[in-house]
């Protein structure tokens, strides 16, 4: 035998179970089809550019990340507290008065602060501010629903809070649960998010670091079987591990194969990452596109960003990052229509933009529907484990919370 568990995954889930065992005074390994860990979070140089794959934010309120990552180590370089949003006739900015003071002028004058749609939104949003449990002991309906409960219905809502929760969430039908929406919103009020110095994917290798020797990249697994004598056998081509136990912590349709769990319906995301020579607006914020067009849907851009305002190491010395985030539907939007679009919400031209990358994500984040289920099961039963953050939430918060519970929930079975 190997180890006491082989982890198959090098995602956050799986790398947060493989140094929690490792802690529990487990022998463990982890193999990952990739050649990096990270799983969807990740980063890759261009031309002296840092770029994610496709567009994250780590935001520091999140418990699992205070618990368990060294944020002074990541140097995490923030946005500021608030939304540009394009209108028909002009960009409005919207701040967060605690965080973002300098910026009350211009949300006073933006235009939505209607008091009306401002009591009934934070009617609906006052469950956020309270105890967790008494949140999720609620009844939970669709984003949607609840919106319409509270008679949130007015420009906020649909010019600023939905175009916003679109790019978070990776969905704009409002089918999602309120209760995961609630939860979102509680952590941007407590926490700002941003990025590490050296882009997302230092914050998976440093949960690696953890595991010297124990992770092997670009080795896919094609089975896991149940040997004679009791024990699991994780075979790869041309390689092949024993262990008393395996967890799978591969994305969602991988683990179907794998280990039979049903795999959910999963939301997509494109990212394009451009280089400008000058930056498009001087603002440390997330645009979003408030317009829409009569009797037609709203442009496939859910926000736009230059990254180097907030993360200059993103960028080479004067040399600018922007990026453009859509929804990844049945195709990918045209790259032509996105940037178009995002020439207008930031109100300059981009004839002189330069591509650099393109990532799309059919498997971005799971559905989150209501009523919300915040755990399901990780130990199949013999031995067999699986996580992710479709076991848990669609976040950071939830892959993390996944991995730590599932390497206690392998931790007790193999000592009993």
């Amino acid at each position: 035998m190997d180890c006491d568990a082989v982890v198959i995954g090098a995602g956050l889930a799986g790398l947060e179970c493989a140094r929690t065992l490792r802690e529990l005074g487990r022998e463990v390994h982890v193999v990952e089809a990739a050649d990096a860990v990270g799983g969807r979070v990740r980063s890759e140089a261009i031309d002296g550019f840092t770029l994610d794959r496709g567009f994250q934010l780590l935001n520091p309120a999140y418990p699992m990340v205070r618990k368990r990552i060294d944020l002074a180590a990541l140097d995490l370089q923030t946005f500021d507290a608030g939304v540009a949003v394009r209108r028909d006739d002009a960009l409005a900015v919207l701040g967060d008065p605690r965080r973002a003071p300098k910026r009350l002028k211009a949300t006073l004058s933006s235009g939505y602060l209607r008091p009306s749609e401002l009591l009934a939104l934070a009617r609906w949003a006052a469950p956020a501010l309270g105890p967790v449990p008494r949140l999720l002991a609620r009844e939970d309906v669709s984003l949607e629903t609840s919106l319409a409960a509270a008679t949130v219905d007015g420009p906020l809502r649909h010019e600023v809070l939905e175009p916003f929760l679109a790019g978070v969430l990776a969905d704009d039908s409002g089918r999602t649960s309120a209760t995961f929406v609630r939860l979102l919103v509680r952590m941007f009020l407590l926490g700002s998010p941003g990025v590490p110095a050296g882009g997302m994917g230092a914050f998976p290798r440093q949960i690696a670091d953890h595991l010297p020797g124990r992770i092997t990249l670009g080795t896919p697994v094609v089975a896991v079987e149940k040997a004679d004598d009791g024990t699991w056998r994780v075979v790869a081509d041309g390689a092949s591990w024993s262990a008393r136990a395996v967890v799978v912590a591969t994305d969602p349709v991988t683990a179907e194969g794998l280990a039979g769990v049903p795999a959910p319906e999963m939301k997509g995301l494109v990212t394009t990452w451009y280089a400008a020579d000058e930056p498009p607006t001087a603002e440390r914020l997330l645009f979003v596109d408030g317009r829409r067009p009569a009797g037609g849907p709203r442009g496939p851009v859910v926000n736009a960003a230059v990254m180097s305002n907030a993360a200059p190491s993103y960028a080479p010395a004067s040399r600018h990052l922007v990026e453009v985030t859509c929804l990844l539907g049945a195709e990918a939007p045209a790259e032509e229509v996105a940037r178009r679009q995002a020439g207008q919400m930031f109100g300059c031209g981009t004839a002189s933009w330069q591509e650099l990358a393109r990532h799309e994500i059919p498997r971005a984040l799971p559905v989150q529907p209501a009523p919300l289920v915040t755990r399901r099961a990780v130990a199949l039963g013999d031995d067999l484990f699986v996580c992710g953050d479709h076991r848990d939430t669609a976040s950071i918060q939830g892959a993390l919370v996944s991995g730590y519970r599932t390497a206690h929930a392998v931790d007790r079975a193999l000592a009993g």
